[in-house]
């Protein structure tokens, strides 16, 4: 294990913002994470666990404990029935892997190619997009338990997944770091066709392949911003910041925008407890209370292409970009009495 001080964090992050770590270490076996939360443990030091930086905004002052680095690599696959099971280590790059089981035409991640990040960051956020999520193929995940010092397996039952939700950070935040993560797909199988974007690209009847609905999500990222691209000034950015609502019937009837349209909405999805229900587009309701692509506050700015993306448009501070998200939540809460969750998480802040 080689320890790092004062390591700058914000090179981690596709935000590009953040101050130091206290300390740094880049784990690359399970024995270094166990050895990594004992070195902090003695020291009672924080610890972060850092994987691809995609979903986090790290404070100016950075992280004053200790900032575990996920690195582990490696895939094995076994075959389950009529299902291949991929066991991808958690700092595998998410895409990349995304790619592999599309070229080896196994259907159930799919829709989610382009998205930025590792493998261990999909289950915790139960991360999804373009008509699918990451816990149906989820067959099992591998995490080091902080508090009996031993690592332990769950199956997805056990992952408590709801929308963009999961144990790892909710009942059991900080607990768990994961290291492994099983994906139980399907060779041959069809590719998933519930998003608008693709019905427009793939009408009722089409067969597209795997490969060609992978293709196209990432050409609909790069089209909103959403896919990290060299040079791109929208790609500095944490993604979606806000997740879409969930709100009952009596809620949604409530809320109108200015000129009276009422906004699209679409059924929650499961693990919510209530199939009644209701997600409503972020996006809408932000554009409705008053920012439009572009909007800026300084060098924070809602991205030129989706407006659920907050960017840095260069020399933004991690204060420059919760100014404006606060800003945006505000009005949005004052307008519609809707009250937006980030979906980033907030690294070495103490109130925010």
């Amino acid at each position: 294990m080689h320890l790092e001080e004062d390591k700058p964090l914000a090179p981690f992050t596709t935000f590009g913002i953040g101050g130091p770590a206290s300390w740094y270490v880049k784990a690359t076996s399970e024995d270094e994470v166990a050895e990594a939360v004992e070195w902090a443990g003695e020291r009672r030091l924080p610890l972060f666990v850092l994987g691809g930086g995609s979903n986090l905004l790290i404070s100016d002052a950075g992280f004053s404990g200790l900032v575990l680095h996920i690195v582990l690599r490696g895939i094995t696959v076994s075959e389950d029935a009529d299902h291949r099971i991929y066991h991808a280590a958690a700092g595998e790059d998410w895409d990349a892997f995304v790619q592999r089981t599309v070229d080896e035409n196994c259907a159930g991640i799919e829709c989610l190619a382009g998205i930025p990040g590792t493998v261990g960051g999909t289950p915790v956020q139960n991360v999804g997009a373009y008509g699918q999520e990451v816990a149906p193929s989820i067959a099992g995940v591998r995490a080091y338990d902080t508090r009996t010092k031993s690592f332990t397996e769950f199956i997805a039952a056990d992952c408590a997944f709801a929308y963009r939700r999961s144990r790892f950070n909710t009942s059991d935040r900080g607990r768990f770091i994961l290291t492994r993560v099983s994906y139980r797909l399907t060779p041959n199988g069809p590719p998933t066709l519930r998003y608008a974007d693709l019905h427009r690209t793939f009408p009722a009847g089409s067969t597209p392949s795997l490969a060609q609905v992978a293709a196209e999500v990432r050409r609909i990222r790069q089209f909103k911003g959403m896919l990290i691209v060299d040079g791109d000034p929208d790609c500095r950015s944490a993604g979606s910041f806000f997740k879409n609502p969930i709100v009952t019937a009596e809620q949604c009837a409530r809320i109108v925008s200015p000129s009276g349209k009422e906004p699209p909405r679409f059924p929650a999805g499961s693990g919510q407890g209530n199939p009644s229900l209701i997600k409503i587009p972020a996006a809408w309701l932000i554009e409705q209370a008053g920012f439009s692509k572009g909007f800026a506050l300084g060098p924070a700015a809602v991205s030129s292409r989706h407006t659920l993306a907050l960017v840095n448009h260069g020399g933004a501070t991690a204060a420059d970009i919760l100014a404006l998200a606060n800003h945006i939540a505000t009005a949005v809460r004052e307008r519609f009495g809707i009250l937006l969750e980030r979906e980033p998480v907030l690294v070495g802040f103490e109130h925010a």
